[in-house]
């Protein structure tokens, strides 16, 4: 078997995670207003983009200082609340209702549109979001001059046209730019954050981690060794142990722990058997994965249905 060969063959880690974890997009919002305004709108375990169109805007988050938005800024959110408004100052109402209602996805505040901004991205099907939203901060802005700024821009001015015009399929479509738009996103993000940076997604831009992290995920069942990942990368054990604690924030075998516990936590909730998920995350012995699950989720896998 040859594992560098095996990893470079799989999908990036972090397709698989969003595929792996049922993400599904989140419908792409629009919202022209003029004058004075602030929509407040509620904390959720998802993955959701804001990017101004036209026009300049604030975006108040609990804990930051405002943040001045202006033509062409992307932002992306994760579980936390978040107000967008004309001025810091001005007192906001709840923007949730306002696009309650089933094809409600622009709404116009005021006469004129003097700002303009769009907004979507990604959901997860359980609560298994954690595992990607740990690993990002609560607020990140695009950097303008990051290697995938242009494909955010191109993907955004296409998003920006479909919220506009209610044609054939256009509904469908947004949901998928949004979707393109927050990994494209999230690509800028690695490709500019520090070193210091910690989380599995931004260490996937170290080259030896991010190996490591692509071995891991392209064969989740193997009995993987800490000397075996360090072979593979080319470190010594003690050096690749610290340099993956330090970028991912927990030890590799820790790490992949996790990692078999979220897959199985989706398979169980799709209705397979213990035996067959502890299988397929690479336990041999229904015991021993139902004590890792348990110390994961500080329950039993069979309270998850089976």
């Amino acid at each position: 078997m040859s594992l560098s060969q095996s990893a470079e063959n799989t999908p990036d880690p972090f397709s698989e995670v969003l595929a792996a974890l049922g993400a599904r997009s989140v419908r792409g919002t629009g919202l022209e207003a003029a004058g004075e305004w602030a929509l407040a709108f509620d904390g959720r375990a998802r993955l959701k983009f804001v990017a101004v169109t036209r026009g300049r805007c604030w975006l108040l988050l609990p804990g930051h200082s405002p943040e001045e938005l202006v033509e062409g800024d992307v932002v992306l959110i994760s579980n936390t609340r978040y107000t967008v408004a004309s001025d810091p100052a001005v007192e906001a109402i709840d923007g949730m209702p306002l696009y309650a209602s089933p094809g409600q996805d622009l709404v116009r505040l005021g006469d004129a549109t003097e700002t303009a901004l769009i907004g979507g991205g990604s959901g997860f099907a359980d609560g298994s979001a954690a595992f990607v939203l740990d690993a990002l901060p609560k607020f990140l802005r695009v950097d303008r001059t990051s290697s995938t700024a242009e494909a955010v821009a191109r993907t955004l001015n296409a998003l920006r046209t479909e919220v506009a015009h209610a044609e054939l399929g256009g509904s469908l479509v947004a949901e998928r730019l949004a979707e393109i738009l927050v990994i494209a996103a999230v690509r800028a993000f690695v490709a500019t954050s520090p070193t210091t940076s910690v989380g599995w997604i931004t260490a996937l831009a170290d080259p030896r981690i991010g190996k490591a992290l692509r071995l891991l995920h392209g064969n989740v069942a193997y009995r993987w060794t800490v000397p075996m990942l360090a072979s593979e990368v080319g470190m010594s054990r003690s050096a690749f142990t610290q340099r993956f604690a330090e970028r991912v924030g927990r030890p590799p075998l820790d790490y992949l722990t996790r990692w078999r516990m979220v897959l199985a936590q989706r398979k169980l909730n799709a209705g397979q058997t213990v035996a067959a998920v502890a299988a397929a995350v690479g336990y041999n012995s229904q015991s021993a994965f139902s004590h890792a699950f348990k110390r994961t989720f500080g329950r039993t896998p069979r309270s998850d249905g089976c």
